[in-house]
């Protein structure tokens, strides 16, 4: 249920989203793209969807559950939204199954690569930054 991601590192990942994301031409192609990322998340448990387990700062709801193991912190997240069920993926292609020092030292920088920054509304980019903002503590705290 834990996304585990398939490259290597997070500095993989990050090069793995910024190439695929190139192969699109405009925004609409790279907003089927995230929701079609999205649908690649891993099911998330009902009983998981509970208000301990929803990210505040988020419109849209979004639950995620953190779970360390062998060193690592593996995050299993969904929300109710097509988009931001893209973004948690990303996120979580980046950062989950990666070491807190990984974590702490992997700035997200394909958010700018792809043009995310530019191209999400407001309380998308605030409900992204508190998802990425989560993981990042999470990590410090491990």
């Amino acid at each position: 249920m834990m996304l585990t991601p398939p490259e290597a590192s997070a500095a993989e990942a990050q090069a793995a989203i910024v190439e695929e994301f190139g192969f699109f031409g405009d925004w609409s192609e790279r907003y089927q793209y995230l929701i079609d990322l999205g649908k690649r998340l891993p099911a998330f448990p009902d009983d998981w969807k509970t208000e301990a387990n929803r990210l505040q700062g988020c419109q849209s709801k979004v639950w995620i559950v953190p779970e360390a193991r062998d060193g690592r912190l593996f995050f299993a997240a969904a929300s109710d939204s097509s988009i931001v069920s893209g973004l948690v993926y990303l996120a979580l292609r980046v950062y989950s199954g990666r070491t807190p020092a990984e974590i702490r030292a992997t700035a997200p920088d394909f958010v700018q690569a792809i043009g995310l920054s530019k191209h999400l509304s407001p309380t998308r980019s605030n409900g992204f930054a508190a998802l990425l903002a989560f993981i990042q503590h999470t990590a410090e705290s491990a």
